[in-house]
């Protein structure tokens, strides 16, 4: 490999944190002064824009560009973490949505609304990051934010799922976007799988891939 220019994007695949997989980079690169923009939850895989020593600097530019996810909503449950990983509870329908009623709802969606963050993220609540508190049982005062969203692709959508490619501004939490149209539906919703395609112009296709 040849030299890496100051800020890189690399592909993070499901299961390790953005934390922990910048950490194993940094010892198989060995550099010592690293950032990324962008959490990536650890069952999220996708493009992580890397800044290297002076290139650090520049992350605060790319996280404020267009980011662009592939994302699979299971529905008629909900889930604590708002994806695969909390515990789910099964939500009583009075019927299935049509594709015409789904492509209706994802349009409510478009635009600039107000989100609530999940209460499992690393926003800081009094110093303290919410999904800490969330893991010791209690409940912490999410307060809804301006989010951005340009496009909702329905790609897919077979009962009880759908696929769908959204394009958003930076900030976006794509497990509150699944989980607030399952409510909006009536059906409960949450995120079944993410990969995130693209970063600014930073793409899938021109990822660097590392294994460790």
């Amino acid at each position: 490999m040849g030299k890496l220019p100051p800020v890189f994007a690399v592909y993070k695949p499901k299961g390790p944190t953005s934390a922990h997989f910048l950490n194993e980079l940094k010892k198989k690169l060995h550099i010592t002064k690293m950032g990324h923009a962008g959490t990536l939850d650890p069952l999220a895989s996708g493009v992580l824009v890397v800044g290297i020593d002076e290139g650090t600097k520049k992350l605060h530019e790319v996280v404020q560009g267009e980011k662009e996810y592939k994302a699979t909503v299971r529905f008629g449950m909900t889930s604590t973490t708002d994806d695969e990983e909390g515990e789910k509870t099964i939500i009583k329908m009075k019927h299935v949505p049509s594709e015409e009623e789904i492509r209706k709802v994802l349009n409510e969606f478009i635009g600039t609304i107000e989100q609530i963050p999940p209460a499992f993220s690393a926003i800081k609540i009094k110093g303290q990051e919410a999904y800490k508190l969330a893991r010791k049982g209690m409940t912490p005062e999410m307060k809804p934010r301006e989010a951005r969203i340009f496009k909702i692709d329905l790609m897919e959508y077979l009962w009880p799922t759908m696929e769908v490619v959204v394009t958003t501004g930076p900030g976006v939490y794509i497990r509150a976007l699944a989980r607030d149209i399952g409510a909006k539906l009536g059906t409960g919703a949450y995120l079944a799988d993410l990969e995130r395609t693209r970063v600014g112009e930073f793409t899938k296709e021109n990822t660097q891939r590392f294994t460790f």
